[in-house]
């Protein structure tokens, strides 16, 4: 399922250029960190470790690829031990 990338107009280049992007998330990634990319001139930009928009390069792109994939593993190990956590603790 390949995505088809839209080239940007040169209206969305230059409404960017005079007002400045309007980024939209496009993907989440972990809870702090997300893709966006520009309704516009349809730029892609993902945060960084320090939490600052970057461009997302290729490099950024498999690091967040890899992070998702992480962060899905943990989230599901976490749900299986509340699973398996008894509800009541008997004493005696």
């Amino acid at each position: 399922m390949n995505k088809v990338q839209q080239k940007p107009s040169r209206k969305g280049k230059l409404y960017c250029s005079i007002f400045g992007h309007k980024f939209s998330v496009s993907k989440q990634i972990t809870h702090h960190v997300y893709e966006y990319q520009c309704s516009h001139c349809k730029k892609e930009m993902t945060t960084n470790s320090n939490g600052a928009l970057t461009d997302l390069t290729p490099k950024y792109r498999e690091i967040n690829s890899v992070l998702k994939k992480i962060h899905q593993n943990k989230q599901t190990r976490y749900a299986n031990q509340e699973l398996n956590k008894p509800l009541l603790k008997m004493t005696s």
